[in-house]
């Protein structure tokens, strides 16, 4: 529950607009740990006790992430990762 609250304060607090998506995510989850005391129904999705299955503490993640400011997808160093080139020596 806290780190739902906190997503939410730092989007408002970073003036970061959350899409309708988002908003309808965070306020949904909320509704079902506030309910059940979990967000998620299958077992098989999250360990035991835990609130939130893997899918949406990893999207809980994302929306924080979006509030800081911080890319979700950061491109990588230059001359790091991508496809190389392959010489014709042989």
């Amino acid at each position: 529950m806290n780190a739902l609250k906190r997503a939410r304060r730092a989007a408002d607090k970073a003036g970061v607009q959350l899409s309708d998506w988002e908003d309808e995510f965070l306020g949904s989850v909320s509704d079902r740990v506030k309910t059940y005391g979990r967000a998620f129904a299958d077992p098989e999705k999250g360990a035991p006790g835990q609130s939130l299955s893997a899918m949406q503490a990893r999207k809980l993640k994302e929306i924080a992430k979006k509030a800081k400011g911080e890319s979700r997808n950061p491109s990588p160093p230059e001359g790091k990762g991508g496809r190389r080139g392959r010489s014709d020596e042989g």
